[in-house]
């Protein structure tokens, strides 16, 4: 499952959707957890520092097997693309045998026949029909066992592999559900386009941002379908934003909202995260609970606002600014535990993660360049040396491989991670390359009363 991790900056995300779902529900105040049992500074495993700005000769353990990929039609994009961040391709498992392989067909762009004023205004290309070819590929041989040519209409990400071997496509104002041989059903569809889908970890839930027409009076989140217009955040608002949070199986509303900005919600199936504000520099953690009430699950140092998002439904990592612009990030729980940190030699640029179905691993793709980019000194793409792909054990934050990926896809989707965690795909000098890894190490369990007690300061 492919996340984009907010770079950490200025407020934003869960602030926003806590002010928007005032017309939606309205949280009692928080307060504090019992015992964390949250490890001291020096207890935390540390592991040997991350290098997103290394970009490695060769992978740090070899390929199982590799799939060439110009024989299933891939070509590389042209450098035209670099910065643009649109999806050009994925790469997703169904299952731990099976590959879904996308990519855009090079060719001529067919425009939609919309009159000029009935397109976006800021964004020319996203009426832009473009052909995306679909395969499925059987592991290890590579034997194509289904493909298939869809037309889409923009060029952000389009599909999300489920943990039952099937996956979502999205395209305008549907989404599909889609399996193994690429037969696609009606799953949901909306008042207008959807622009992102995210998942909770255990895929209960399903989050999407959509551009709907303003209505013209609230409703209580209720009587809101995902085929039904959503209620204004506030008297008078003409956002034309919309926020749902939905259960995956019978599409029901959970929370729905107008925004001012599309929101990337970390969540897992209880809630979402909130980071607050204190003295210091100090942020507190809140999970706010779907059905009312929250709790804090630790806090964190960061003198600029934290991102964070759930790799599993117990764990979640949280990026913050250590010293200068330097980023760190850290795995923590929903039982206030601090399990790892992870403080890299330099910041990650751009980067992107894929978690695994079952969280026990993550990939962090990010560019590798030739010189310290920051507020000041913004990225240049003649500055881009190259992609650089670490997957680490979520238990540790050990990265368990290192590789780089070719070509440059900013956008993402050249890294795919089994629901397992045993298997890692990354496309590659030419090729998808297939690495089996070890066994992933279990979350470790939580301390009893009496160990949580000794561990408090």
């Amino acid at each position: 499952m492919r996340k984009r991790l907010l770079a950490p900056g200025p407020a934003m995300g869960t602030a926003v959707l806590l002010a928007a779902c005032a017309w939606t529900f309205r949280a009692p105040p928080v307060v504090a957890a019992e015992a964390h049992g949250d490890p001291p500074h020096d207890q935390r495993i540390v592991p040997e520092k991350s290098h997103p700005d290394r970009l490695p000769d060769r992978p740090s353990i070899p390929p199982s097997f590799s799939i060439p990929a110009e024989i299933l039609g891939f070509a590389a994009p042209g450098p035209i693309y670099l910065g643009q961040r649109f999806s050009l391709a994925s790469l997703d498992f169904l299952g731990e045998n099976r590959l879904l392989f996308t990519f855009r067909i090079p060719g001529l762009i067919h425009r939609s026949h919309l009159a000029a004023d009935e397109r976006h205004a800021t964004d020319e290309d996203e009426n832009a029909e473009h052909f995306v070819r679909a395969l499925v590929l059987a592991l290890p041989s590579g034997a194509v066992e289904a493909q298939t040519v869809w037309m889409l209409h923009d060029r952000d990400h389009y599909v999300w592999a489920l943990d039952d071997g099937r996956f979502l496509l999205r395209d305008r104002d549907e989404i599909k559900i889609g399996n193994g041989e690429l037969d696609l059903k009606p799953y949901l569809r909306f008042p207008g386009p959807v622009l992102d889908v995210g998942l909770d970890p255990g895929q209960q839930l399903l989050v999407t941002n959509s551009r709907e027409p303003a209505s013209p009076a609230p409703r209580p989140a209720a009587d809101v379908t995902a085929s039904k217009d959503p209620s204004p955040s506030e008297p008078g608002t003409q956002s034309d934003l919309v926020l749902r949070v939905l259960h995956r199986e019978s599409g029901k509303v959970v929370v729905v909202s107008r925004i001012h900005s599309p929101v990337d919600l970390p969540l897992n199936s209880d809630g979402f995260l909130e980071l607050l504000p204190g003295r210091d520099n100090k942020w507190a953690i809140n999970l706010n609970d779907f059905t009312g009430g929250s709790r804090v699950e630790g806090e964190v140092e960061s003198n600029c606002t934290p991102s964070s998002d759930f790799l599993s439904q117990q764990e979640f990592l949280v990026t913050t600014c250590t010293h200068g612009d330097m980023r760190g990030t850290f795995g923590m729980t929903t039982d206030g535990r601090t399990l790892w940190e992870d403080l890299p030699l330099s910041s990650p640029v751009w980067p992107l993660y894929v978690v695994s179905g079952n969280g026990l691993r993550f990939a962090r793709e990010s560019l590798a360049v030739s010189r310290l980019v920051n507020a000041f000194s913004p990225l240049s793409f003649d500055d881009v040396k190259g992609q650089v792909v670490e997957v680490f054990d979520a238990a540790t934050g050990k990265v368990a491989l290192a590789t780089a990926a070719t070509p440059v896809l900013d956008g993402g989707g050249n890294v795919a991670i089994s629901p397992s965690g045993r298997r890692v795909a990354v496309l590659n000098a030419g090729a998808i390359q297939v690495f089996d890894l070890p066994e992933p190490p279990p979350l470790p369990a939580a301390p009893g009363p009496s160990e949580a007690s000794k561990a408090k300061p």
